[in-house]
């Protein structure tokens, strides 16, 4: 999967973006034709926030969250901008994928410290997903 692209593995070409589209719509036409391996921590949240390519990129960020959640209270890194990502997917992505939904609320336990805008979200995500 990992040198595949996103595109590859949806099946899916997207024509160019039009002339006058945003930097962001243009980035996110471009991450779509790299190699998923290829790339950088931000740019799946990116991706997600976009709610693009979702079943392929939301268990790796799910996974991804839940394995660092614990470092995250001793002052290691954690990736707020995935966070925020994956806390904004629709309720009815997570009402089709309960297991991702379990483990994100397995990685919200394990969180502190997040501030009012992700406390805000990620209580309104454990509300939808009891």
């Amino acid at each position: 999967m990992h040198e595949r692209t996103l595109e590859q593995l949806e099946g899916a070409v997207w024509p160019d973006p039009p002339p006058r589209s945003t930097g962001l719509a243009r980035a996110v036409h471009a991450l779509r034709r790299r190699p998923v391996g290829e790339l950088t921590p931000h740019e799946p949240a990116r991706l997600i926030g976009q709610q693009v390519s979702l079943p392929w990129l939301l268990p790796s960020a799910v996974r991804h969250l839940h394995e660092t959640a614990p470092g995250q209270a001793t002052g290691g890194f954690y990736d707020d901008d995935l966070l925020t990502a994956v806390l904004a997917v629709s309720p009815e992505i997570w009402s089709a994928e309960p297991e991702l939904a379990r483990g994100l609320r397995d990685a919200l336990g394990s969180l502190a410290d997040l501030g009012p805008h992700l406390t805000e979200a990620a209580e309104d995500f454990l509300r939808a997903n009891p």
